[in-house]
This record gives structure tokens, C-alpha cells and sequence, in this order.
């Protein structure tokens, strides 16, 4: 297929020296599945995502019997299943090149975006069930945004809210597209509004997708244009009112670093962290912590051995610590890393890839409910079609949420493992009414009286608590 025209690629640089990574007893890293084409291939800026039957949904830029990409779901084992199979319509109506993989919404489908192909050729927002079937709920026209890059997100609303790299009002100098990327709500029956169009080149062009807040304005990022990559941390309300927190490459010599591909995360001690992929100390991108006020401190350089240039965002993971993957260099290698960076900034490199086991991983981890680590890389495995792989660091299972906050009264999923025969759960020490609806999904009552605070729940087996704090909305 036609390769997008932006952001451009980092390009991994081959070396003949290949090392694999010494892993301590608890440290666990396996190759789960290396894409061969016809399955799918070139897994881009796509994290994995649970489902509520604890298996693992994701998506392709490429391959799939059309070259075009897929959606695909895969077991912890391995097993993978190709559900959609992209440009399966006529001139590509239904959508191309789903960079940005998928979320799973309240609904129980999985909802996305394809970068080209649509009615218009910029790009679609589709829902597809578990089972495979898609729908295409907007097609891009340009004005109203074009060529999604970032996942979309479920707001509290119920509504989903997205960005585009290119499109909207914006008048822009980027080589022919209209406008500097957009921001955008749309239902889940595809009642669409564009809420922001970026202005300026060097402050738009967003890659990544939104966060909701614990205020309940949305926080992101944008990357600045192909040319001089700089780029902003920015909150959005609602209603589409947008503040700029913080310009990087703002520093001398950029040591802030420049270009947030990555999602932000909002982590326990209510700061947002994220990554830059360029620039920064030593040129290989940097790891960042902005408060909502828009205080930004650089946790830490990235100089070639530890990785470099992270296209992906951050998670939290239930030890306290953030995960994280670079997309380039590493240790005698040029591939790309996996690692860990304490809240404080410390770092450590879990594993460098030797591209027999994967390279460049573009997306970022998922921490599953097992306690086990999951994500892709772009390039990397047979043919460099790129990989699935999943790093074990001996967590503890967990539960988490489909959606992390909600109303006294509102129904939530949870999701875990071995659920079935659940005696009790309870929000931040409030019994709450639950039906068991599987072995690896559960709904709850948002309790009266109930505050802030971590779910537990009693199962056969032992107590399992959420990942996070649960948030009662008054």
C-alpha cells in the first residue's frame, strides 16, 4: 500500500551485531506470534486492548488478504484470529491503514479508525464487534478532519473523542492537506462534531489520542509539523474551549525534547507523563512530567543505550512504576527497547530487541489483568512483518475497568480473571450489587455513599483489587 505521507518513519538502522537480553528469574519476555502478511503486518502506534472475554484486540497497518491492514484478536497463548480484513469494499469505503488500534467501549464492541482509504480517502471512525462485524460510523472529508494517527476514547459523556493529524479550518503550509489536524467527538451511532481545528503548523499536527482528566477536560499532545518538529501539551473541555499548557523545544538545544507522538497518562499522583521522540539531552527523545497547570520536568534523556526516540505513551502498571517502550537503538542494538521509569525518574531496560524477536515497537505495552505485560512491534520477526509479544515481570493479577470513572447508580465493567463464583465487591470499602457475566468480566452498581477510591473483588480464589482508583463522579 501507499505509505502515509506523515509523521515520517524513524528509521531503524540494521546492525550485525544482535544481543538478546539477560532477564532475571522474574523476568519472563516471549515472542507470541511473528505476522507473516497474509495474517496482517506492521502493527503501527497500536497498543493492545482486553477484551471482556480476556483476550487481546489489535490492529494491522498492513497486510490481510487486501495489503490494506486488519483487526485481528489474539490469545495469551498466541492463537491469533484475523476479524476484519481492510479495503474490503469498493474503493476502500470501509476504511484503510488502521494505525491507531483499538478501544473497547461500554457497548462491549471495540471501536477505531483507519488513516486513508472512506468515502472521502481521509480516513474513517468504525465500530466492529468482537465477532468481526464492522460498521463505518464517519467518513473524513477534510474540513471536518483528516488521517487519524491516535486511539479514541470513551468520555464520560459516552461519546468517543478523537484527533486527525491533518484537516479541519486551520490554514496551513503541509504540502498540499488541508488544515493543521483537528479534535472531534462522535457517537457511537456517528453523530459527529469537530470540536477544535489547530491554527498553526508548528503547535498542531496531534498524533496522539486524547486522555480524560480526573477534572473531566481531555489532555493531549501535538507532534508540530514534518519540517521542525516541536509541538505542545494541551487540555480541551467538552465543549471544545482548548488552553496550551506547555511549548516544547522551548529549552536551550531542545533539552525538553520535541514531538509527543505518545499519549499522555495520568498517573496516581495526579501529574501526566509522557514522552517526547525527539531531541532532549542527548538527542534520542525524553520521558516528561507536566502537571495540569503546565509545570513540565524531564525525568529523564534517552542516550542510545537505554533506547531512543518513543513514539508511544506510558502506562502505569500495579507496582507503582511506569512502562514504556523506544522505538529505536538500545544496547548493541538498534531496535528498540522495552523499560520501566520510576515516578522520581529512575529508568531501567527490561528488553532489547534483536529483530528476530521484533523491532521498532511503535505502540506502547498493556499490563493484562493476569499481571502480565503484552504489545507489538512495527518491524521485526519473519520478513519483518513485525511481532506480538508479552513480558512477564511477575506482577500479581488485578482487576481494571472499561471505564475508570461514573455516577452513584451507573452499571461499570470490570475486567479479570477466574470471576466466576465472586462473592463480594466493593468500591474503596462499599459493597456494590455485581453480576458475574463470565470468567473474565463482571458489571457493578456505582454504590450510594461510595467516594474515589480502588475496587476490590472476592473471588474463589483470593481478593483482587483494580489497577487504579475508580471515580465517583458527584
Amino acid at each position: 500500500m501507499t505509505k502515509l505521507n506523515a509523521p515520517k518513519k524513524i528509521c531503524c538502522v540494521v546492525v550485525l551485531c544482535v544481543t538478546t537480553a539477560i532477564a532475571s528469574p522474574a523476568q519472563v519476555f516471549t515472542s507470541l506470534l511473528k505476522f507473516d502478511q497474509s495474517d496482517g503486518s506492521n502493527p503501527e502506534y497500536a497498543s493492545l486492548v482486553q477484551g471482556r472475554d480476556g483476550n487481546f484486540y489489535g490492529t494491522t497497518l498492513d497486510g490481510g488478504p487486501n495489503l490494506q491492514g486488519t483487526a485481528f484478536k489474539i490469545t495469551s497463548a498466541g492463537i491469533l484470529t484475523m476479524l476484519y480484513t481492510f479495503c474490503a469494499q469498493t474503493t476502500c469505503t470501509d476504511g484503510s491503514a488502521p494505525v491507531a488500534g483499538l478501544i473497547l467501549a461500554t457497548d462491549g464492541n471495540l471501536y477505531g479508525t483507519t488513516a486513508t482509504g472512506g468515502v472521502y480517502g481521509n480516513g474513517t471512525v468504525f465500530k466492529i464487534t468482537p465477532s468481526g462485524t464492522l460498521t463505518t460510523l464517519h467518513s473524513f472529508r477534510g474540513i471536518d478532519g483528516a488521517n487519524p494517527f491516535g486511539a479514541l476514547i470513551q468520555g464520560i459523556d459516552q461519546n468517543f473523542y478523537g484527533t486527525t493529524y491533518y484537516g479541519g479550518e486551520g490554514n496551513c503550509n503541509n504540502g498540499g492537506y488541508l488544515g493543521c489536524g483537528t479534535i472531534f467527538t462522535i457517537s457511537s451511532e456517528g453523530t459527529f462534531t469537530t470540536l477544535y481545528s489547530f491554527a498553526y503548523d508548528a503547535w498542531g499536527h496531534p498524533v496522539a489520542g486524547l486522555i480524560q482528566g480526573t477534572d473531566g477536560n481531555f489532555y493531549g499532545t501535538t507532534a508540530g509539523d514534518e519540517s521542525e518538529f516541536s509541538g505542545t501539551v494541551f487540555n480541551i473541555t467538552p465543549e471544545g474551549n482548548l488552553t496550551e499548557l506547555y511549548y516544547f523545544c522551548s529549552q536551550s538545544g531542545c533539552a525538553d525534547g520535541a514531538a509527543p507522538f505518545g499519549r499522555l497518562l495520568q498517573a496516581s499522583d495526579g501529574s501526566f507523563y509522557g514522552t517526547t521522540s525527539y531531541f532532549g539531552y542527548y538527542g534520542y527523545g525524553t520521558v516528561f512530567k507536566i502537571t495540569p497547570g503546565g509545570t513540565l520536568t524531564t525525568l529523564h534523556s534517552f542516550d542510545y543505550p537505554d533506547g531512543g526516540f518513543p513514539t508511544a505513551g506510558l502506562i502505569q502498571a500495579t507496582d507503582g512504576n511506569l512502562y514504556g517502550t523506544a522505538y529505536a537503538a538500545g544496547l548493541n542494538s538498534d531496535y528498540g527497547t522495552i523499560f520501566t521509569i520510576t515516578l522520581a525518574g529512575t529508568l531501567t531496560t527490561l528488553h532489547t530487541f534483536d529483530r528476530t524477536d521484533g523491532a521498532a515497537p511503535a505502540g506502547g505495552v498493556l499490563q493484562g489483568t493476569t499481571g502480565v505485560f503484552y504489545g507489538t512491534t512495527y518491524f521485526g520477526g519473519t520478513n519483518d512483518f513485525g511481532t506480538v509479544f508479552s513480558l512477564d515481570m511477575g506482577l500479581s493479577p488485578f482487576v481494571s475497568f472499561v471505564r475508570g470513572s461514573g455516577k452513584v447508580g451507573h452499571s461499570g465493567g470490570i475486567l479479570g480473571h477466574g470471576l466466576i463464583g465472586t462473592s463480594s465487591v466493593s468500591l474503596n470499602g462499599i459493597p456494590a450489587t455485581f453480576t458475574v457475566r463470565s470468567d473474565t468480566y463482571l458489571t457493578g452498581i456505582v454504590p450510594a455513599g461510595a467516594t474515589t477510591g480502588y475496587v476490590t473483588v472476592t473471588t474463589p480464589s483470593g481478593t483482587l483489587t483494580s489497577n487504579k482508583p475508580f471515580h465517583v463522579i458527584p
